[in-house]
């Protein structure tokens, strides 16, 4: 049986869950019931997108590597793993940051449609729990850095892993949605 932590994860990653699955079902909607998609003037989604993706596989594939590394003892294997987490997860924001402002510029923010709205909204929300992601990748390294984690304990590290899977199936699930309903 988990842990009260593990579990208690397993219940907040339940919520975003709704939360995200919500926001993919309005879109859908709005998408569905458009009747050419994107509006015309609109341009295509970011080829960014593709870039983002990458580098939040690469975090989920560093996440689970420090945490593999702690529960056999590798405590500076652990911290260099979450430090190249830390970096992939603030690289997603930066490309963000550039997918939105190449919206911008286009000038699409302002158009009286859902298409931009949507675009950022979805990736907008996923964008917020990442910055929180950054934060708490942040902690769990500071501390992992202070020598706080160990084999046998190792719960922060566990956590983190947990949200930064979640948020990488949950992009790759509006990765796919945002790509074939283009």
């Amino acid at each position: 049986m988990p842990g009260a932590g593990v579990l208690g994860m397993w219940l907040f990653l339940a919520t975003l869950a709704v939360l995200f699955a919500a926001a993919i079902a309005g879109y859908l909607v709005v998408r569905l019931e458009a009747r050419t998609w994107p509006p015309p003037g609109m341009p295509r989604l970011p080829g960014g997108l593709w870039a983002g993706t990458i580098a939040l596989l690469g975090a989920s594939v560093t996440v689970h590597r420090a945490l593999r590394s702690i529960r056999l003892g590798g405590r500076t294997a652990a911290t260099r793993w979450l430090a190249a987490t830390l970096a992939l997860g603030a690289s997603f924001l930066v490309i963000q940051c550039w997918n939105w402002w190449g919206f911008l510029r286009l000038r699409v923010a302002g158009a009286p449609n859902l298409y931009a709205f949507t675009f950022f909204m979805l990736t907008g929300l996923h964008a917020a729990h990442v910055v929180g992601g950054v934060l708490l990748l942040a902690v769990v390294t500071g501390r992992s850095l202070r020598g706080r984690y160990g084999s046998g304990a190792h719960a922060g590290i566990t956590y983190a892993a947990m949200y930064w899977h979640f948020l990488d199936a949950v992009w790759l699930v509006l990765f796919a949605v945002l790509v074939a309903f283009a």
